[in-house]
């Protein structure tokens, strides 16, 4: 009887795995899930006081994120209030 060492297996693995497209797999399970669906962004330019980029900042600081993100969230959850 051969005896196949653990490195030889793994490498056998391996390459199996290489081989192997998992597309069909993953799209027939359908356990593929978009989180973030692409949308349509339009880049759009604003002139802003200092005061209101540094309170932005402050309370993305706070959120881990940055201002601008900040700001998209702000306009995102108060554009129907006008």
């Amino acid at each position: 009887m051969r005896r196949v060492s653990k490195s030889t297996r793994r490498d056998v693995q391996i390459s199996e795995f290489d081989k192997r497209d998992l597309g069909h797999d993953i799209a027939r399970s359908r356990s593929a899930v978009v989180v973030r669906p692409r949308t349509r962004q339009l880049p759009t330019s604003i002139l802003l006081d200092a005061g209101i980029v540094d309170k932005l900042k402050q309370k993305g600081g706070k959120r881990g994120i940055g201002y601008q993100t900040m700001l998209k969230i702000i306009v995102h959850e108060h554009v129907d209030e006008y």
